[in-house]
């Protein structure tokens, strides 16, 4: 059974202790990773027009620090129609890039958008087997993802270029080209 993310949490309490960047990070993927169960943990942050993997806890490597078009992957995905996403079968779905996942241990995952309220970045989890995300998981995804905003924000500085509008400042005009 997934406990809410504000039990566990202690509504923000592991966050409000957290000194830096790096703890917040710290605190996120582990929370995702152990609650959720899964084999990985992500945190993404929204770099310009790229998705910058700041952050992993997973059973082997994946993309930390590295960055990829918003348009590119699935946590771009997430944040440009600001929904969480769940896949089952990462094979099976077009929105993956299989070049980048065929590699790696990935079978299923779960991403959802950090929003304050403009998109700021995702926390993803990955499983090594085929799961088809619950509605609770989602959920208790989601509420981390609400709680890691507010954490993430107090450390401004060292968070990357957040322009996600278009030239407009309509955020439904983003466009990936």
């Amino acid at each position: 059974m997934v406990t809410r993310m504000t039990d566990l949490l202690g509504s923000g309490g592991l966050f409000r202790s957290v000194e830096t960047l790096e703890d917040v990070y710290r605190v996120v993927r582990g929370t995702a990773r152990s609650t959720l169960r899964a084999h990985g943990a992500t945190v993404v942050l929204l770099d310009g027009d790229k998705c910058y993997y700041a952050d992993e806890d997973s059973m082997s490597p994946l993309w930390k620090g590295q960055r990829f078009p918003v348009s590119d992957c699935i946590s771009g995905w997430t944040m440009i129609h600001r929904k969480t996403v769940a896949i089952p079968d990462i094979r099976r779905d077009s929105r993956i890039p299989q070049a980048a996942y065929r590699p790696t241990f990935v079978r299923s995952l779960l991403m959802a958008p950090i929003l304050r309220p403009e998109p700021i970045g995702a926390v993803g989890v990955y499983w090594a087997v085929r799961h088809a995300a619950t509605p609770q998981e989602a959920a208790s995804l989601e509420e981390l993802a609400a709680m890691s905003g507010e954490a993430l924000e107090r450390f401004p500085e060292g968070l990357p270029d957040r322009s996600f509008l278009s030239p407009s400042g309509d955020p439904d005009a983003f466009t990936t080209s």
